[in-house]
């Protein structure tokens, strides 16, 4: 790999420390803008479909093509952020997501909202491609893992409250509401990084714009055989929870007929992840990132199979769902930013590269595969289920090979610039 390039220029912006407490929640609430941009307008996707005459699960792509793009998008503002730093490159990501989110206010017809959505998460990439990269800029190992649960905590709040807030917004506006209250977070979250948050890359850190040095960069976050099963197995088990995103509306609504009550069931289950991800956050450092992660994975396969059992079992009712897909969320959150964490730690002088190969192929193959689990909704949860328990087993043999057969290794430490190697 080349190394790094150092540039003699001073770090940019406010020169004040920034707390730990606070950097959490302001990584947090940017990876957030992201969440409610999704399930804040689930509520909203039948009006939606009247509004713009949209038929039966086309429904779904304002929520997938967003999911998609943002997915190949985080491949540019990773190696960008390692030359020029990670601030000018949030703070411009952070700008396209408000300018867009008004557009699709004013968006006249599906076709116009599908291509507004897809420029939106492709040049808005930045605003979760780029927090895991200022974490470890920070910190590695087993308490960079800690303080992305914590980020992850207070982010899945919001999925846990959007549908919610989505609902209240349909009291006394239209859809198009959604997306103004959409760049309205933007604005104030914008504002906040604006003049609280330092420049976290190292001058000594910084690299060259060079397209074959970032495509090795790349490759190398991407092969290295100890962490390629954490980030094709998060693909994995996250494309089928972007499958129930995908399809949950219908799903709630109109296979167990609960449309009175979806922002609830929603929450529930997303509210399920928050409290997984604190519960991980108060371990993971005494029993290591490994041994939480794979004993969820073991856990996730299980209920899984459950879930099979209940979907083709005639007359599954709501009750006998919403349980068993809360606890799997919950194990997600387990799953989720420890595989993140595990496999960033190596690559402390590229995390800028790192984080957004990770998050290109994380975000891209999850979308697809909800994307392809959301259009199999047959009116039961069987697809759902089915998927659910394939990832799961795939996601445990991808594991498997990156550890070498074996499990439940032990805390790793934290790993700094002066124990990590240049790339």
């Amino acid at each position: 790999m080349a190394s790094a390039q150092p540039l003699d220029t001073p770090r940019k912006g406010p020169q004040n420390a920034l707390g730990e407490t606070e950097l959490i929640w302001m990584m947090a609430l940017l990876m957030a803008l992201q969440a409610f941009g999704i399930d804040a307008m689930l509520p909203a996707l039948d009006d939606m479909a009247v509004s713009l005459a949209v038929e039966g699960n086309d429904r779904q792509f304002v929520i997938g093509v967003y999911l998609l793009t943002a997915g190949i998008g985080a491949l540019w503002p990773g190696a960008l952020a390692d030359r020029f730093g990670r601030r000018p490159i949030l703070l411009g990501s952070i700008a396209v997501y408000i300018a867009l989110s008004l557009a699709s206010a004013l968006a006249t017809s599906y076709d116009a909202l599908i291509a507004i959505r897809a420029a939106q998460g492709f040049f808005g990439a930045g605003i979760v491609a780029l927090p895991p990269a200022i974490i470890r800029d920070r910190v590695g190992g087993d308490k960079m893992a800690r303080m992305m649960s914590l980020i992850f905590v207070i982010f899945l709040m919001v999925p846990a409250i959007a549908p919610s807030i989505g609902e209240l917004i349909l009291l006394v506006a239209d859809w198009r509401a959604i997306f103004a209250a959409m760049a309205l977070q933007g604005i104030l979250v914008g504002a906040w990084v604006y003049f609280r948050l330092p420049e976290s890359l190292a001058p000594e850190n910084r690299q060259e714009i060079r397209p074959l040095a970032i495509a090795r960069n790349m490759g190398s976050a991407l092969s290295m055989p100890s962490v390629v099963g954490y980030i094709f197995g998060s693909s994995l088990v996250f494309g089928a929870l972007f499958g129930f995103i995908n399809s949950s509306q219908q799903l709630i609504s109109e296979t167990f007929g609960a449309a009175d009550i979806f922002p609830i069931v929603f929450g529930i289950c997303a509210g399920s992840m928050a409290l997984a991800s604190w519960s991980n956050s108060r371990i993971v450092e005494r029993f290591g990132a490994r041994r939480v992660s794979h004993t969820a994975l073991f856990a996730f396969i299980v209920v899984a199979s459950l879930q099979v059992y209940f979907a083709f079992q005639p007359n599954e009712t709501l009750w006998q769902f919403v349980p068993l897909m809360a606890i799997n969320m919950m194990l997600l959150g387990f799953i989720g930013s420890n595989f993140g964490a595990i496999a960033m730690n190596p690559f402390f002088s590229i995390a800028g590269a790192a984080s957004s190969a990770h998050g290109f192929v994380r975000m891209t193959t999850a979308s697809l595969l909800g994307g392809a689990i959301g259009y199999a909704f047959d009116g039961t949860a069987r697809p759902l289920a089915l998927a659910l328990l394939a990832a799961g087993i795939v996601c445990l043999l991808l594991v498997l090979f990156s550890e070498k057969g074996k499990l439940f290794g032990p805390p790793d430490a934290a790993l700094g610039p002066t124990k990590m190697r240049n790339m």
